[in-house]
């Protein structure tokens, strides 16, 4: 080994070993990495290269499986047999892009104003071009360049979990390669929000709560579940007495998205409100835990229980929101008592993916792109394939039989309302099982691979560790060679 290259810097998890999922699954090719085998050093296929390619070679496959509804021409639902809805090509019609309209400024959107702008920069000059001519579809124009551009955020994303993991970089290809990505990657533009969300989490790792900030601020602006992870600084702020780097990134973060958004409601109020209104409004949403209740099939034809149904009675939905909120609100008690009661502190990562978790399992609305939220939040919570898969497979099925829930809703019946529920009920209790394993983790921290790996420490703890934790590496990792 050279000289200027520390033993901590080496690649040192090898997921045949580390992983009894993946050393079975190696079997099939001769086994984990045997004890006489020789590294040597790579040039240019690195774990990071490689990590980088499959997750480009995953959006670029997800873009193909969107492609049937490329052209807008959605007759005889064929948006729903085909898997290939996605809203970004809809509300190019449906907020007024394809007019020319501006967001917020001549049209009401019901998404937050980072994403609204993100909308128009891309939309607008499509509508130009389409109107001069330069461009035969302008929907499909758009759709393609929105693509694009979700993808590089989702590149970012994948490359931001390979900086905080320098030690663990194949952590990363459970994001890259993860089955609900494909499915979801551009079904909205949560991609763009989960990419600045992982840049974040990246420079709070490297101690620089000022950017960490900013980017958080922007990714709360563009949807705003990153805001959650704020709590998980909370409760390790409570844990570890460390406010000052904290505080300072919830400043940064308040003053960004005050700076995006305050302009924007002062100027156009009614167009600002209306995510506000619109989500505090809405009713009980597909596949949630309030849907499994209102739905669930007790036989003889009949389906739901009447407390559930009766929720979505009121216009105002506000017995449903207040329940649903008290359940986050003691969920998040729950953490923050898991927190203060672990043997070490926990992970950042950990307590965000609980949170974020949380936030779904008990919420009135559980659109399918948001399992997108937590990939890259499970992966640094719990790099293990096995559960990971288990619901990720998952939530693969509820996406096909949303589909023919859609359908059905849509006057051709698929299958019976309790596929869909069924379905929806897998997709909650895989998701509950892994955040299960997260407080096991927690509580017991000698189950930690990540604490096994970064002997104790957290790498994404940033000023909650002693040092810095991952520093940058001086020459490439080493690959395997077998003799």
């Amino acid at each position: 080994m050279p000289p200027t290259v520390r033993p901590e810097h080496r690649l040192s998890d090898e997921p045949a070993t580390s992983d009894r999922f993946v050393g079975g699954l190696s079997e099939s090719i001769g086994g984990p990495l045997g004890s006489h085998a020789v590294r040597t050093s790579s040039r240019f296929w690195t774990p990071a290269r490689v990590v980088l390619l499959l997750i480009c070679a995953m959006l670029s496959f997800s873009w193909m499986q969107k492609s049937p509804c490329r052209d807008g021409a959605w007759a005889d639902m064929k948006q729903y047999k085909y898997f290939c809805y996605t809203d970004v090509l809809a509300l190019y019609y449906a907020e007024g892009l394809n007019e020319g309209q501006v967001p917020y400024a001549d049209h009401k959107v019901e998404y937050p104003v980072l994403t609204g702008a993100f909308m128009g920069v891309l939309g607008l000059p499509v509508h130009s071009l389409g109107q001069q001519g330069a461009i035969d579809n302008p929907g499909q124009t758009f759709y393609d360049l929105n693509a694009v551009v979700l993808s590089a955020f989702g590149i970012a994303a994948v490359a931001a979990t390979i900086a905080v993991r320098r030690r663990r970089p194949w952590d990363a290809a459970m994001f890259a390669a993860a089955p609900a990505l494909f499915v979801s990657a551009t079904v909205n533009w949560d991609l763009f929000c989960v990419g600045l969300a992982a840049i974040s989490i990246t420079f709070w790792a490297r101690r620089r709560p000022l950017l960490a900030g900013l980017f958080l601020g922007l990714a709360t602006a563009a949807k705003f579940y990153p805001v959650l992870i704020l709590g998980a600084l909370l409760v390790l702020c409570i844990r570890t007495g460390k406010w000052k780097e904290a505080l300072a990134t919830f400043g940064v973060g308040a003053a960004t998205w005050l700076a995006i958004n305050v302009p924007v409601a002062i100027l156009y109020w009614e167009s600002w409100i209306k995510f506000w209104d619109f989500n505090s409004q809405r009713g009980i949403d597909w596949g949630t835990l309030w849907y499994i209740g209102a739905h669930f099939p007790r036989g003889s034809g009949q389906y739901g229980f009447p407390y559930f149904q009766n929720l979505d009675l009121d216009p105002e939905h506000a017995t449903l929101n207040v329940l649903y909120l008290g359940l986050f609100l003691l969920s998040c008690v729950g953490i923050l008592i898991i927190g203060l009661r672990a043997p070490i502190p926990p992970r950042l990562a950990q307590l965000a993916f609980l949170i974020v978790a949380a936030f779904l399992i008990t919420g009135k609305v559980w659109s399918q792109q948001y399992v997108l939220w937590l990939i890259p939040l499970a992966v640094l919570a719990r790099p293990r394939w096995g559960a990971f898969l288990a619901w990720q497979a998952a939530e693969v099925l509820y996406f096909v039989s949303f589909y023919g829930e859609l359908m059905g809703a849509s006057g051709r019946q698929v299958f019976p309302e309790g596929v869909f529920v069924l379905a929806s009920i897998l997709r909650l209790v895989t998701l509950a099982v892994l955040v299960g394993y997260v407080i096991r983790d927690i509580l017991h921290p000698e189950f930690d691979v990540v604490r096994e790996t970064y002997e104790g420490e957290d790498p994404d703890g940033g000023v909650f560790n002693r040092d810095e934790v991952e520093p940058p590496l001086i020459v490439p990792p080493p690959l395997v060679k077998t003799l």
